[in-house]
């Protein structure tokens, strides 16, 4: 989706997730920190931070020392700013206007990349890739959070039938921009999740790449390993 539609929808953006998502986004995110190395003083860079939620989620973390989180919709980072001042964080997450296919970072300097739900949004899919490679340190870890596509029966015509049918009406009648939701229907098909996508980031040099199904596979949380 395009920046203009991000900045628009941002009012409402968390509360459409939510419901959208059936309250489970929230729960997604967090899982997230299943992931991080088990050594203290972490730092974290969280693309496509949106409003925040995972990298606050981060920062609560006590293995987590510092967060930057970038986006490059000022509209929702304007949110993000007023939640990260009400959980009291200010200290340990920076948030900025960034474009995530061209990172204004040295190399090797962060532990961990995360990207929850906007990697799919990428113009470059592997250019966004090959940026976060470039910024991890070797022996740190790229964690990615993404919608995918069940294939048990009948969880994957459920799934399908509210992706490409409820998802946008929903989200038209909650924040009256429908545009906003097709175009994340579409994303959210077009994404080469599954094996697809485990095999994308291991072509960009990351390592022993797993994956964790979530909501029998209504997402999936990606780990890849620079060596």
């Amino acid at each position: 989706m395009s920046t203009e539609i991000f900045n628009a929808i941002a009012p409402r953006y968390d509360k459409t997730n939510y419901i959208l998502s059936f309250g489970m986004d929230m729960g997604w995110r967090r899982k997230l920190l299943h992931y991080l190395p088990s050594v203290e003083n972490l730092h974290v860079l969280d693309l496509a931070t949106g409003t925040g939620d995972v990298a606050i989620a981060l920062a609560r973390d006590h293995r987590v020392a510092k967060v930057v989180g970038v986006d490059l919709a000022e509209g929702m980072l304007k949110r993000g700013h007023e939640k990260v001042a009400r959980a009291s964080l200010l200290s340990k997450i920076k948030l900025s206007v960034a474009d995530a296919l061209a990172l204004d970072f040295p190399d090797k300097v962060f532990d961990v990349v995360t990207v929850a739900f906007g990697l799919r949004n990428f113009s470059d899919l592997m250019k966004g890739l090959m940026e976060s490679y470039r910024v991890i340190k070797p022996g740190g870890r790229l964690i990615v959070l993404e919608f995918s596509s069940p294939r048990m029966f009948p969880y994957k015509y459920i799934h399908g039938f509210y992706l490409n049918v409820l998802l946008p009406l929903i989200g038209m009648v909650l924040t009256g921009n429908r545009a906003a939701y097709q175009c994340l229907s579409s994303t959210a098909r077009a994404f080469p999740s599954g094996d697809r996508f485990v095999r994308i980031i291991a072509q960009v040099g990351f390592q022993n790449v797993e994956r964790h199904e979530l909501a029998v596979g209504a997402a999936t949380i990606y780990v890849g390993y620079k060596l």
